[in-house]
């Protein structure tokens, strides 16, 4: 198969064009084969070098609700009335541990974008 190491810049873009290559590749092929070991490369250096933070965590809320297409009478049941929701939502509360906790499990955020300080409660 002869692949090596992504050492460099030059190697990542290198791996990426062949990866783009590949995007067709049938699976259990030689190239499909190919395909998963570029792509499990490519993750590692990434993480590596490209590591993510989580996200604020009312830019999380917010970012959920867009996507599911919630306002914010939506979010009573999992922080509280009306009033608490517009506190969290503009950054005057900080999440309770139960409110995390409900809001993980309704609206399947990642505990860990919601234990995170926000950035506008912590300046």
């Amino acid at each position: 198969m002869n692949i090596k190491p992504i050492k460099t810049k030059a190697d990542y873009k290198a791996m990426l064009a062949e990866i783009e290559g590949l995007m067709m590749a049938r699976p259990n092929t030689p190239e499909g084969e190919r395909l998963d070991v570029l792509v499990t490369l490519v993750e590692a250096y990434e993480r590596k070098h490209f590591p993510m933070e989580a996200p604020d965590p009312v830019e999380a809320i917010k970012s959920r609700m867009e996507n599911l297409g919630l306002k914010p009478k939506d979010l009573q049941p999992m922080i509280g009335g009306l009033n608490r929701v517009y506190e969290v939502l503009n950054y005057r509360r900080p999440l309770t541990l139960s409110m995390i906790r409900r809001l993980h499990d309704g609206l399947g955020i990642p505990a860990e974008s919601l234990i995170k300080p926000s950035q506008q409660q912590a300046a």
